[in-house]
């Protein structure tokens, strides 16, 4: 389950080290898509995915790919023969899913699709399933085969096939589907879960580290962290609410003065590009920054200030954690656009603020599905 009006990206791509198939890396690739419906770009060239081996992780490590720090991809293969699909890993959602080839919308013909009778692994479930996003309701059928995210091979993982996807931003993402790696709160059970419960990896986590530039990339680790891409210790919040990667939002402070605000609950979230928070703390927040909403709904703000910018802490776990305007105010292609968009989520699951790449490029996050805590250190 996604939050309803918000689509995005982040993901993965392969690599490997370590012969103990018990912890593996991904290199993540970048791509700039409309940030939860915000941005529009012209088409662009995904650079090549740049494979990277770190001496400092036990874990199975994957790259990514960036693009214009928008979106984070990487790959997947379903089935035998290996069928691949770019596919967004996203905290903020448990399903997989990949386009079918009995989809009709115009996204599944622009992107690849997941032909069952290709594959000889392939088990039919058939059960209906319907996602909700802000643009519509993604529909499709739940099916099972074999999943290798690098060199991690989940035997029998349920996944979607859409037969229906709404509006235009699956069809002008350069993702083919987004893989969740929330809790397990639908009728599948997610990959994550599969690892851990198959024995593929040695620990019950993941790191994700997004680059800053579209040559750095980013990557996941599954199964440890890699101290590669983080500095000094890891510092914990406990989930508060097992759906989302849900931790108490306990402070937000505006060049050291507490906003007051009403929010206390925060969704660390790979799959979205900015942070989004209640429509009246984004009004607040952009009226300090200079924001000014533009035909789009889109805070401009002048480029010239960003430097000058007051630091903005988020408290988390008892510490803070701060971003300067040249982090929550971003840069794209000459036009400066602020970090911090209005959304309202309903009760239950809001009021609730999405934290999303903004703050992510800034500090590595380790998920702990162990110990149920998020883990938080100065990305490098």
């Amino acid at each position: 389950m996604k939050f309803t009006s918000a689509i995005l990206a982040l993901t993965l791509l392969v690599f490997f080290t370590e012969c103990k198939k018990k912890s593996f890396k991904i290199k993540l690739k970048k791509h700039s898509l409309k940030p939860k419906n915000l941005f529009t770009f012209g088409a662009q060239n995904a650079l090549k995915n740049k494979f990277s081996v770190s001496t400092n992780s036990h874990g199975h490590n994957l790259p990514l790919t960036d693009f214009m720090n928008a979106q984070y991809f990487g790959e997947i293969q379903l089935g035998s023969p290996p069928q691949t699909f770019t596919v967004v890993f996203d905290t903020g959602s448990s399903n997989l899913w990949v386009p079918s080839t009995r989809c009709s919308s115009i996204a599944c013909y622009l992107h690849r699709r997941f032909d069952a009778d290709k594959s000889d692994t392939f088990k039919e479930n058939g059960t209906e399933f319907s996602i909700q996003y802000g643009t519509g309701a993604l529909e499709g059928v739940i099916s099972n085969d074999k999943l290798t995210i690098g060199d991690l091979h989940i035997s029998h993982q349920d996944f979607g096939e859409s037969v229906s996807e709404p509006g235009i931003t699956f069809a002008v993402g350069r993702f083919d589907g987004i893989l969740g790696l929330g809790y397990d709160t639908v009728n599948v059970v997610p990959p994550f879960y599969n690892m851990v419960n198959q024995g593929l990896i040695k620990k019950p986590i993941f790191g994700v580290w997004l680059g800053n530039s579209d040559a750095e990339g980013g990557e996941i680790t599954f199964g440890d962290t890699d101290e590669d891409h983080y500095s000094g210790s890891l510092s914990w919040a406990p989930v508060i609410r097992k759906g989302y990667w849900e931790v108490e939002l306990q402070k937000v402070t505006y060049g050291g003065k507490d906003l007051g605000f009403t929010t206390k609950k925060a969704a660390i979230d790979t799959g979205s590009s900015l942070i989004a928070v209640s429509v009246a703390e984004a009004e607040v927040i952009n009226q300090k920054i200079g924001g000014k909403k533009n035909w789009s709904g889109q805070y401009v703000v002048d480029c010239a200030v960003r430097e000058s910018l007051p630091d903005l802490n988020l408290k988390f776990g008892d510490k803070e954690y701060t971003l300067t305007g040249l982090d929550y105010v971003v840069e794209l292609g000459g036009q400066c656009v602020s970090g911090f968009m209005g959304m309202d989520i309903p009760a239950p699951a809001g009021p609730i603020w999405i934290v999303g790449d903004v703050f992510l490029r800034k500090y590595y996050t380790v998920y702990d599905l162990g110990k149920h805590r998020v883990g938080f250190a100065t990305a490098k």
